[in-house]
């Protein structure tokens, strides 16, 4: 089982309540979401996938 830890603890702290505050059901669909549009957004996908091309 992975646990978050220092920023990201704190950030996920703040956003699962911000979304519960909202009636939003929080699951593990909403938490992976969540954690990717913060941590992976689409401006980096598309930076690797260009990376990628030109290997």
């Amino acid at each position: 089982m992975y646990m978050l830890t220092g920023e990201a603890e704190y950030w996920w702290k703040g956003t699962s309540q911000m979304l519960i505050d909202c009636g939003v059901v929080v699951d593990w669909v909403c938490f992976k979401r969540a954690f990717l549009e913060k941590y992976f957004p689409e401006s980096v996908k598309h930076a690797r996938e260009a990376e990628f091309m030109r290997l």
